[in-house]
């Protein structure tokens, strides 16, 4: 197993609600010495949800994405509050973002992002036996649900405002999970 390279400084270079931007001064194993910045999030991470409405059916989220600047259909997610646990997370964004509750949720499994300079990670949950439940979110308009069916998933794909891969990653993986008889 490879050593970690050594962290000889760090210092906040810019810090927003979201995130902080840090730098490092590493020293490798084999006595290189380089600068690296990273984006430092809150440790409990986010939630992405799979809500699935029935044994084929799953509910996406069409919101405006700032950082592509357009509208992107995609599922559910937030972040995690501090002291709160994971699934309660999900349960209380797809009540925010979808108008329903989950009765199972199972987390599956854990996703970074771009793990070279990001210090992220999101908590992809599958969200089942679903129920209404409408609760007030923190996004700036209502978003629009969208039912989409797992056996068109390739249709899903083929579409320009779905581009989000960790949504792509999440339904493909709930797609072999369920396959797998876990349905």
């Amino acid at each position: 197993m490879r050593t970690k390279p050594r962290i000889l400084n760090s210092r906040t270079l810019a810090k927003t609600r979201l995130f902080q931007i840090e730098q490092i001064d590493l020293r490798f194993a084999n006595g290189v010495e380089t600068r690296f910045e990273r984006l430092i999030s809150p440790p409990q991470g986010a939630v992405l949800i799979v809500p699935m409405l029935d044994a084929d059916t799953f509910l996406l989220v069409r919101e405006y994405a700032a950082g592509i600047d357009r509208y992107e259909l995609s599922l559910p997610k937030g972040r995690i509050e501090q002291g709160e646990e994971t699934l309660s997370a999900a349960n209380r964004e797809i009540m925010e973002e979808v108008g329903y509750g989950a009765n199972s949720l199972h987390h599956l499994t854990s996703f970074s992002l771009a793990p070279g300079y990001l210090g992220h990670f999101t908590h992809v949950v599958l969200a089942r036996e679903l129920y209404p439940q409408k609760t007030a979110g923190d996004e700036p308009e209502p978003l629009e649900v969208v039912p989409w069916r797992m056996s068109e998933l390739h249709r899903l794909l083929e579409r320009e405002d779905c581009t989000e891969a960790r949504s792509i990653a999440a339904l493909f993986m709930v797609r072999e999970y369920l396959a797998n008889g876990n349905g």
